[in-house]
């Protein structure tokens, strides 16, 4: 269903379509997963969460049994199951959770999408893939009028939304718990809420928590 739905989705300039050609190798990647599983979303997973958002997450990329196969960003895999209740504790999603986009989960305030759109092999966008979907990560934080803060999950992300922020990487380096004024929004860092983070003690909830109790009270 999820696939359906996403090939009905005009592309707009911040979206890629399905069948992006750009990245030879993650299209490549794509076409494998679709004949192993065709009922996977298997295709650039767009954003989610309303333009209006004054907060804006950005993840490395979808993950393979997680968003490529679901559709919706960071739905299906242990980092999900962290990074939703996290935003529904500090009111910036509503609903249940149930690992997959017929859930009923809603965003409020909050919109999440990754600085490479479709899933790359072992998880390891290559320098160029990044930079060239950069161009749709500008446009998503460019459709968003309110925007006043990102969270940056991981160093590649935040790197990203650097470059897409017109930042050298020097501007702010990344760190668990940084925090700056960048143009016009507030930037704040946190490492990725994957699996092999939290179960290495690299990242804790607490520690997750902390960074979204910071954009929280720099809210309202």
């Amino acid at each position: 269903m999820a696939a359906k739905t996403a090939a009905a989705r005009p592309a707009a300039a911040s979206e890629p379509g399905r069948d992006c050609p750009l990245c030879p190798r993650l299209v490549d990647f794509r076409e494998e997963w679709r004949a192993n599983e065709p009922g996977w979303h298997n295709a650039p997973v767009p954003a989610f969460g309303p333009v209006d958002a004054p907060l804006l997450i950005v993840g490395l990329a979808p993950g393979l049994r997680g968003a490529n196969r679901t559709g919706r960003p960071f739905t299906g895999d242990y980092a999900g199951d962290l990074l939703y209740a996290t935003l529904i504790e500090y009111g910036f999603a509503r609903g249940p959770y149930a690992a997959h986009p017929e859930d009923g989960l809603t965003l409020t305030g909050a919109r999440i999408v990754n600085a490479v759109r479709c899933v790359p092999p072992q998880n390891k966008p290559t320098p160029e893939e990044i930079r060239t979907c950069r161009p749709f990560l500008s446009a998503a934080m460019a459709e968003m009028p309110a925007l006043r803060a990102i969270v940056t999950l991981g160093k590649i992300a935040h790197d990203s939304t650097l470059a897409a922020l017109g930042q050298k990487a020097s501007r702010l380096k990344f760190g668990h718990g940084v925090s700056d004024e960048v143009g016009s929004v507030r930037l704040f860092a946190s490492y990725h809420c994957s699996r092999y983070n939290t179960n290495t003690g690299v990242l804790t909830p607490e520690m997750f928590r902390s960074v979204f109790s910071a954009v929280r009270a720099s809210l309202g």
